[in-house]
């Protein structure tokens, strides 16, 4: 079992910066794969960026590619979500996503959210 906490949301104007922390229990941080999610009001929960287990390897939507980066510490448990030139569309709710995969198991957890607003 892995319970993760997000930290970080607020109100920021357009072009600012914001960083989320994303703080997961449990002894087995490093071997799940992370992610950040988001969903804007109306809208489908939608991908934003992952992480592999030891970091070595980052993907990122099209939509923040070049003004985000996700980054992880495991001696912290803790993976994180720099936000900048922030715009508007980015404001949603965003959620901390654990994925561990042995097949034919699969293991996920979702955090209960962290609001970002991002004003024009």
């Amino acid at each position: 079992q892995v319970q993760l906490v997000e930290s970080g949301g607020g109100l920021m104007p357009a072009g600012g910066s914001l960083r989320l922390s994303c703080a997961a229990s449990g002894r087995t941080f490093s071997n799940y794969a992370m992610g950040w999610f988001r969903q804007a009001p109306g809208k489908e929960r939608e991908f934003v960026a992952a992480i592999s287990r030891r970091g070595g390897s980052t993907y990122y939507a099209d939509s923040v590619k070049g003004r985000f980066t996700i980054s992880r510490d495991n001696a912290k448990n803790t993976v994180y979500l720099q936000m900048n030139s922030l715009k508007p569309e980015d404001t949603a709710v965003y959620y901390c996503h654990a994925n561990l995969r042995i097949w034919p198991n699969k293991w996920e957890y979702w955090g209960q959210g962290t609001r970002v607003t991002v004003s024009s």
